[in-house]
């Protein structure tokens, strides 16, 4: 997982309340195991509307996304954090989350940021012209117009995204006590390593 610490260009100002994983990314694109290629069908529906804000050229690629109240609700597809990511989305600005979907994002590296809804509209306005930067070191969103918004974070949450640590990566940080209780095992208890034999019937 990649880390995570200054987020900083661009922000699609959707501002869509109860955006639910099947806008996301639309059930028919889950028949794929690979995160791969995703972002071409991420909020498929949406982007068939004319003048919605992904077909902008200003946000090509932007890395921050603006949403409304409840985002990511609906069903636990995994499948909408690794649509957005492969969007190039890295954070996600909203007045509330889906807890699973919040949970899938941390897991794949996208922070998501929960702000009044009152900032919320301020960096919508914000985003139509002008960049926007998100410091999860700071816990801090900051605008060219000197707005300061702080958010919270869960502790070990930040952590894991400052490090790019994933499931994988936490476990292997704790390599070296692993090894010492194997270790210590195999000496206190030589017989469960002792080759299985089974007698014939």
């Amino acid at each position: 997982m990649d880390k995570v610490s200054t987020i900083a260009g661009r922000a699609i100002p959707l501002g869509l309340k109860n955006v639910d994983t099947d806008v996301i990314i639309p059930a028919h694109w889950l028949k794929t195991v690979s995160r791969e290629g995703l972002g071409k069908g991420a909020f498929e529906t949406i982007r068939q509307a004319p003048g919605n804000p992904f077909d902008v050229e200003d946000f090509a690629g932007a890395p921050i996304l603006i949403a409304g109240d409840n985002f990511g609700c609906g069903s636990s597809r995994e499948h909408a954090a690794w649509a957005m990511l492969d969007l190039g989305i890295r954070a996600v600005i909203a007045p509330s989350f889906s807890d699973i979907y919040s949970g899938n994002a941390f897991k794949n590296g996208i922070l998501t940021v929960v702000l009044p809804p009152e900032q919320v509209d301020r960096l919508l306005e914000v985003a139509k012209d002008h960049p926007i930067t998100v410091d999860l070191e700071t816990q801090t969103v900051t605008t060219p117009f000197q707005d300061r918004f702080e958010f919270e974070v869960d502790p070990f949450r930040k952590h894991c995204l400052l490090e790019g640590l994933d499931e994988i990566g936490l476990t292997l940080e704790s390599v070296g006590a692993i090894e010492n209780h194997e270790r210590k095992r195999a000496a206190d208890l030589p017989w469960l390593d002792a080759p299985q034999r089974r007698d014939a019937a």
